[in-house]
């Protein structure tokens, strides 16, 4: 059976996830995310042309999700060479073989403004829904510190999701919205 084409609109953003096949951890030790943040960084170079840009993720131990904004081709060899070669470390770190990997990516494509900050908020809720840290602050392996601008950053395009926001001190209103579920300042 074929594999159903994708739907894709060149400067899309998409929430994409990828999960553990039989969900096993992706991720055992600090050095693992370290690699998979730093293969997402290469990726980005390699298709710089393409103008990929990551508008925040969130690395869990056996899932990930990202929001990511095309460019001018659709998300298949991008995501395709990060998922490649973090396989091929993994499988090489732990004398593995096989699929890293739960299937192939899973994207959804988020249609406006509203859905963007919506995703952002999931996604970078997502270690306190799984009691894993009380604050998103607290989770290391997010980019949650990078939009609130705790941490700078060249991986995250924070203004993306800052932008939503009309107020002199964007980073509190980010927090407040993802945090309180208040959207001070917010434009939409």
């Amino acid at each position: 059976m074929p594999t159903k084409t994708r739907l894709w609109y060149e400067s899309a953003a998409y929430h994409v996830t990828s999960r553990g096949n039989n969900k096993i951890n992706i991720f055992n030790e600090t050095q693992d995310f370290k690699k998979y943040l730093s293969v997402i960084y290469e990726a980005m170079e390699y298709y710089k042309h393409n103008n990929y840009e990551l508008i925040c993720y969130c690395l869990m131990t056996n899932h990930v999700h990202l929001m990511i904004k095309t460019g001018d081709k659709p998300l298949g060899n991008f995501m395709g060479r990060i998922n490649s070669n973090y396989t091929k470390y993994f499988n090489k770190k732990y004398d593995c073989s096989g699929h890293l990997f739960q299937g192939r990516y899973f994207s959804d494509i988020v249609k406006d403004n509203t859905q963007i900050l919506e995703t952002s908020r999931y996604i970078h809720l997502n270690p306190v829904k799984a009691k894993i840290v009380n604050k998103p602050s607290e989770y290391k392996w997010s980019s949650y510190s990078m939009i609130t601008g705790e941490i700078e950053t060249e991986l995250v395009n924070s203004d993306i999701i800052l932008n939503h926001f009309n107020d002199e001190n964007k980073y509190n209103s980010y927090k407040s919205y993802v945090e309180l579920k208040t959207p001070l300042g917010c434009k939409i």
